[in-house]
Parts: structure tokens; C-alpha cells; sequence
């Protein structure tokens, strides 16, 4: 499919590849890993051909479609969600904007709508729209102009157009940075049956253990294949830099007995021969190159924050709510010193929320928050960027914090969470929305309070700075309470899980290993999301609530069922209407397709093959819908 031979690149005096060759198959899973910079996006681009190469050549065959998503994308224009998710072609974007200017049932207009269906659209709607919910759009979303989206969900539909699409190659940048976690396990199921190959670039672990069969590392101007998921390469990784390092040091221990020998005997006429043959010796020696070297986390000292009681936290009968829709009632929480732990739960069960009581960044609208002795409480959220001094530099910034170090110090921190050589005089206005939530962390640990509250850290941060953002954390004294879609994140830092769901908190008191065999998760990931504990619904651990706001809850519970039944009960009525209503209509137009007179009219069984194709997918949709109210009466 894709075939890349001996390709070069260099920046003057830099260069990112040298000789680098590989082959990509149809069927192919590969995730390219590498340092920040050396080149992951470049290679994508000289694969795309918006890049030339020194040397090289990259090759397609069968003249297969290929589809990128890169990390970044300008605003689009004027069509909408569902119209951008259609896109499958560049001719389809011109004759949309031709359309808008033309007058309507006017000669041109109808040259123009005839050559646009013939792209059959109809069909690829239904496709959409189906994709667009599993990225988590809702149906009221597909007719939003696009120009109104933040760049996070402008990425969601760029994606799904590349998925309705279905190129043969499907290259991808960090593809999950926007993506929540309940449309992250959706994507990645989704690329599970993919029918073409895919090259991805991705700090995910989990998503690359889950979906790669091979891994393309880029190291010291090559790359190297490994086979297997992240975790094999990571193992294979650590061997074959082992036994190179050996290589590399028996080969120097050769090359220096060498190199004494002929300068101890070159001047000497009956071994002068001797001692150039020597030199000659090692000039045509295959050189070894030292191996790269490990990425390391970093490696001072942390500023450890003063001790707190015992209590740090408490929330007693809190009752919060966002308009008609009730979060928490009755909710009751005590966080003790050093706990370290993940908040799971589904999407909308209250984890951002709960974080936001806790650190005072929201009211309560019911009830008290108490904070322990000597409390001192710190928040990582989007909003925390804002926090930061634009018109300073990055270095600026770092050393201007309440608990100052030094510049060295300072560098050594930024440079882990890659800022470095002349990245760290950058104006924080510069920055990208990465950048400044990699800054924002460096200032948080460099002065960390004693209560850690933080929502998905390691958005936006590559492999290295994870792993230096663990090191920092393992290093932590304080309490602390986070929400993460990482696994290995989760696994390296939580010691104890606290899942929500419905309003009710259920604590387990292990890791995240523990949580996974009480609760009986069908997967690591999908039990982040997960909307109930142990299979016959009991709790795995005592609840936190008192027994009275149990007794409340559970009364709250069998209404809340009994509404959800009566609703679905009405939803299901609805649906068996629509649903006989398509019916008689696919009959009709079936009827009418099978009249020899409607093929006495031009365009006529165009038109209703049309309208019989988008019927034929509503019913679907509709069968489906029903099959789901009607089983979750049972």
C-alpha cells in the first residue's frame, strides 16, 4: 500500500531522517512514538507530499486514498456539522458553495443539485449521523454551522468525516486529545473492524496497546519497527538498547586497544606496518552509535507542601444542581491526608463537579464544605490557563511563583515538560493551548499545595511528560484527587477509587487493580465510564452516605425508575407509530418504482430511489430504537 525507501531530511544543520525505509500493509496497525521533536508530524507530511524530501522516495500503490487528521485545523466556513461529517471529496465543498449562490430552481441550480447527487448523499448521511453521536454529538448539532464550534468539536467532525470516508490509509495526529472518555472507548471499538490500514501518532497508551499490532519508533535519524502493542515495544525496547550498549562498549574497548597500539608503535620502523595496519583496522570498522538514551523523569528535589490534619475535606448533605437537572442530594464525602484517588463514573455523573465543591471553585447550593487544618487547596482545570501572565515568558512565569527556585532548577523543569533551549523566552500569549496547560502544571508542582485537585492532567502532554508528571506526583506528600481517561496514569498514582454514579458515591478502598475486580469490569477503559458496581448491583465497599440519606436515595432510585418507565412506555408508542408510518410509505414508494409509467419522467426514479433509501436507513434507526426502549422495559 504505502512504501517509503531510503527518504531523507535535515533543517541545515539538523537532521531528522536519514535512509529511512519501511512498508505499510493494507491491514496494518502502527503507532509512531518518538521525543517531542524529532520528527513524528514531519514524516506524516513528507508522506502527504505538503513536504520535500532531500532524498527518498515515498510510494502509494493502487492509487489508495489516504485521510489525515492532523493536531490542528482552521475554523471551517459556512456548512454545517452534518454537511462537513459528508465531505468526502474536495468536489463536493465546490458545488455546496456553488449551490449557495445560485438562485433557487433556477437552470444552473439544478445542473449543480444533480451533480451533487450524484455523489448519492443520502446514503452517506445516515452513516453521519451515526458516527457524529458515537463522537458525542447530539442530533440537534448536525444542522450547526460548523463556524460555531470550538476547535475541540470542529476536530470531532473532521474526524468523523475521515471515518465516513474510510480512506485505505488513515493517518492520524494525536487523534484522541479532544475526545471525551465515553467517545474515546467509542473511537477506539470503532477503528477495532476499520477496513483499511492506519498510522497513528498517539501518547495513548491503552489506545495503542488495544488497536497496534506494530510499533514504528524514531530514533537517532531511523526508524525502527517493533512488533507486538506499546507495552511489547517497551520490553523490546529496553533489551535491544541493552544489548546495544553492550555492542557499543566491547566495540570501543577494541577500537581504544587499537588506537594504543599504533600510537605506542608508529614510530617504530620494525612496527610501523603494523601500527597503520591497525589504524586501517578501525577505519573500516562498522561503527556502533551509542544508544539513545532512556527517557528519564525528572530528577530533583520537590518542594514538599506543609502537613495538614487529618481531615482535609468534608462535604456534609450537599445538594447541588444545575438548573432542573440534580446532581448531588444528600451527598455526604470525607477526604482524609494522603489519599490518592480517581474519580470514576459516567459521563454527566458529577466527577468535574464533585472536584469543583471540593475546590471551592463553585458554591454550594445546599449543605457545607469544611476544609482540615492548614489547607491549602490547588486546582488544574481548562480555566487554570487563563490564569497565567500573558505578556510574560515562559521562564518569567515559572520564576515568578510564590515559592520560588532557582533558574537552573527552573529550565531543568520546564525542559521536561518540553520547553526547551529557547522555548522557555516564548511569550505565554504564543503558546498553544497545550503549551500553556504544560506551563500551568510546571507552576503547580513547583509550588504544590497539600490538597491536589486535578481534571484529566495529562491532556495534551506526550509520553515523557507523563511519565515526568508521575515522578512528580510519586514524590508528593499532599492529598490528592483527580479524574484521568489514562489507564497507566491511573495505575501508576491512584491508590484508592471513588466511582459515582447517580448521585451516590461508592468508595473501594485499593487501586485501580482492586476496583477493576470488585466492580467485574468487562475492561480497564470501560470501567472509567461504568454506571454500576458489582454485577448484582450491591456495593463493593460501604457507602459513603448515613443510612437516612440511603433510605432517601433509594426512594429517589424507584422513582426515578418508575418515571423512566413510564417515559419509555410513551417513548416506545411514539416509536411504533413512526415506525408504521415508514412502512406504509416504503410501500408506497416501492409501488411507484415498480409503475413502468414512472420511468416516463426524467429524474422521477432518481428521486425515489432517494427518498426510498433514506426511508429504508430511518426504519433501521427506528427498529433499533425500539429493540432498546422495548429490552430496558424488560
Amino acid at each position: 500500500m504505502l512504501t517509503v525507501a531510503h527518504l531523507s531530511k535535515s533543517y541545515g544543520a539538523r537532521t531528522l531522517f536519514r535512509g529511512v525505509s519501511f512498508h505499510v500493509k493494507a491491514s496494518d496497525r502502527i503507532g509512531l512514538v518518538g521525543p517531542n521533536g524529532s520528527g513524528k508530524s514531519t514524516l506524516f507530511r513528507l508522506i502527504l507530499g505538503d513536504l520535500e524530501s532531500d532524498e527518498g522516495t515515498v510510494a502509494f500503490r493502487n492509487r489508495v486514498a489516504v485521510g489525515y487528521l492532523p493536531q490542528e485545523i482552521e475554523p471551517s466556513g459556512h456548512e454545517t456539522v452534518l454537511e462537513l461529517a459528508t465531505t468526502v471529496s474536495p468536489e463536493i465543498t465546490t458545488l455546496r458553495n456553488t449551490l449557495r449562490t445560485q438562485q433557487p430552481d433556477s437552470e444552473a441550480w439544478h445542473a449543480t443539485q444533480s451533480r451533487l447527487d450524484e455523489w448519492r448523499l443520502y446514503e452517506l448521511e445516515p452513516k453521519a449521523k451515526r458516527i457524529l453521536a458515537g463522537l458525542a454529538f447530539r442530533q440537534s448539532d448536525f444542522q450547526r454551522p460548523t463556524g460555531t464550534l470550538s476547535g475541540g468539536w470542529i476536530m470531532r467532525a473532521h474526524l468523523a468525516r475521515l471515518l465516513v470516508q474510510e480512506p485505505g490509509l488513515l493517518m492520524l495526529d494525536e487523534p484522541t486529545n479532544h475526545l471525551d472518555i465515553e467517545s474515546l472507548i467509542w473511537f477506539q471499538d470503532y477503528l477495532r473492524t476499520y477496513p483499511g490500514a492506519i498510522l497513528m501518532i498517539s501518547h495513548d497508551r491503552e489506545l495503542l496497546n488495544q488497536l497496534v499490532g506494530s510499533i514504528f519508533e524514531i530514533a537517532q535519524t531511523r526508524i525502527i519497527r517493533y512488533r507486538g502493542n506499546y507495552d511489547a515495544y517497551v520490553t523490546q525496547r529496553a533489551m535491544r538498547q541493552e544489548q546495544q550498549w553492550a555492542a557499543y562498549k566491547n566495540q570501543q574497548k577494541e577500537i581504544e586497544a587499537l588506537q594504543q597500539f599504533a600510537d605506542r608503535f608508529r614510530a617504530k620502523a620494525t612496527k610501523a606496518s603494523q601500527a597503520q595496519s591497525k589504524l586501517k583496522q578501525i577505519e573500516r570498522m562498522e561503527k556502533i552509535e551509542a544508544p539513545a538514551v532512556l527517557d528519564r523523569t525528572i530528577a530533583f528535589h520537590w518542594p514538599q507542601p506543609p502537613r495538614t490534619g487529618l481531615k482535609v475535606a468534608t462535604l456534609t448533605d450537599v445538594h447541588q444542581a444545575y438548573g432542573p437537572v440534580l446532581v448531588y442530594q444528600g451527598l455526604n464525602l470525607s477526604v482524609e491526608r494522603g489519599q490518592r484517588t480517581v474519580l470514576v463514573g459516567p459521563n454527566g455523573s458529577g466527577k468535574s463537579t464533585l472536584l469543583k465543591l471540593l475546590a471551592g471553585a463553585i458554591p454550594v447550593q445546599g449543605g457545607s464544605r469544611e476544609l482540615g487544618l492548614h489547607v491549602k487547596v490547588g486546582y488544574y482545570a481548562q480555566h487554570r490557563i487563563d490564569m497565567l501572565n500573558a505578556g510574560r515568558t515562559v521562564l518569567a512565569e515559572v520564576l515568578d511563583a510564590s515559592h520560588p527556585v532557582g533558574e537552573q532548577t527552573a529550565r531543568s523543569v520546564l525542559g521536561s515538560f518540553l520547553f526547551r533551549g529557547d522555548d522557555v523566552f516564548k511569550r505565554v500569549s504564543v503558546l498553544s493551548g497545550g503549551e500553556k496547560s504544560r506551563l500551568a502544571l510546571v507552576k503547580l508542582l513547583l509550588n504544590p499545595p497539600n490538597f491536589l485537585l486535578m481534571d484529566e492532567p495529562t491532556t495534551h502532554l506526550d509520553m515523557a511528560s507523563i511519565e515526568a508528571l508521575i515522578g512528580a506526583l510519586r514524590q508528593y506528600k499532599g492529598t490528592l484527587l483527580f479524574i484521568s481517561h489514562d489507564v497507566y496514569f491511573i495505575r501508576s498514582i491512584a491508590t484508592t477509587v471513588l466511582h459515582i454514579h447517580a448521585g451516590r458515591l461508592t468508595p473501594y478502598a485499593g487501586n485501580y487493580q482492586y476496583y477493576l475486580d470488585r466492580s467485574q469490569a468487562l475492561s480497564e477503559r470501560g470501567a472509567l465510564t461504568a454506571g454500576s458496581q458489582l454485577a448484582d448491583g450491591r456495593p463493593a465497599e460501604p457507602g459513603v452516605p448515613t443510612r437516612k440519606t440511603q433510605r432517601r436515595l433509594e426512594a429517589e432510585t424507584r422513582q426515578a425508575c418508575s418515571k423512566r418507565r413510564r417515559e419509555n412506555e410513551k417513548k416506545r408508542s411514539g416509536l411504533e407509530a413512526d415506525i408504521e408510518r415508514f412502512e406504509t410509505q416504503q410501500k408506497t414508494l416501492a409501488a411507484q418504482l415498480e409503475n413502468p409509467e414512472t420511468y416516463t419522467t426524467p429524474g422521477k426514479p432518481m428521486e425515489l430511489n432517494r427518498e426510498l433509501t433514506q426511508v429504508v436507513e430511518s426504519l433501521k434507526i427506528l427498529y433499533a430504537e425500539w429493540d432498546q426502549v422495548a429490552t430496558s422495559n424488560d
